[in-house]
């Protein structure tokens, strides 16, 4: 089988995709403090209107913490909230640093992140102290979160407006994300879409078969 010219453009998903996360983490921590219905308040294909606007940036972090605390047992301390909150962050393994540099020679490589500037303070200051944030920040030409760009996926528009901003074109645009709604979300906006799956698959392992180059040491069980 002929195999697919590189696109000319990667946009990938942080968490899921480039960084661990544990999305059963956080309901676990929250039930311990009383608030038995956390998934039914925010999951990866629906949320209530406070996580949508920490998303995008429109309520601060500590009404969003108040937020919470409504739902939790009376007594529940701050601290208790925000560890619980924090607990969906685990880690990013050091093989994404070769990774995403390897990509950064063959394509234009970007991140697109649904994320919020309580959980972006947290990664980013692990990434620092274990891994070197400049080292993989500098493999990217840019980096939006969500609470910063004011828009999230799935919207289309959210996806266009990162190709208009880059001067991108949308079908030679590659974008890959771990929730099938947010590709579902770039397909719309006429992207090349990848579902990945992180329990089952190794990103690094698709891409190769996608066309890029990688290093052993971009793979999981370098």
């Amino acid at each position: 089988m002929a195999q697919h010219p590189l696109p000319e453009a990667l946009i990938l998903d942080f968490g899921g995709v480039l960084y661990d996360i544990d999305y059963d983490a956080p309901v676990n921590a929250f039930r311990a403090l009383g608030l038995d219905d956390f998934a039914g308040l925010y999951h990866q294909a629906a949320q209530s209107p406070a996580f949508d606007e920490l998303e995008c940036g429109q309520i601060a972090p500590d009404a969003f913490y108040s937020f919470l605390e409504e739902h939790c047992r009376p007594g529940t301390r701050r601290d208790e909230v925000v560890a619980a909150w924090d607990s969906i962050l685990t880690g990013m393994p050091a093989c994404r640093i070769p990774l995403v540099q390897a990509l950064s020679t063959q394509t234009r490589l970007f991140i697109f992140s649904n994320t919020n500037v309580i959980h972006a303070r947290v990664f980013e200051a692990w990434m620092e102290k274990h891994i070197g944030l400049s080292a993989f920040r500098g493999a990217f030409e840019g980096i939006h979160y969500s609470h910063e760009l004011g828009q999230r996926k799935p919207e289309p528009e959210a996806f266009l407006t990162l190709c208009r901003q880059h001067r991108l074109d949308p079908s030679n645009t590659l974008f890959i994300d771990d929730s099938e709604q947010h590709v579902g979300g770039a397909a719309r906006a006429g992207l090349q879409t990848h579902w990945h799956n992180p329990v089952s698959d190794d990103v690094a392992i698709w891409l190769q078969s996608r066309g890029f180059t990688l290093p052993e040491s971009a793979f999981r069980s370098a």
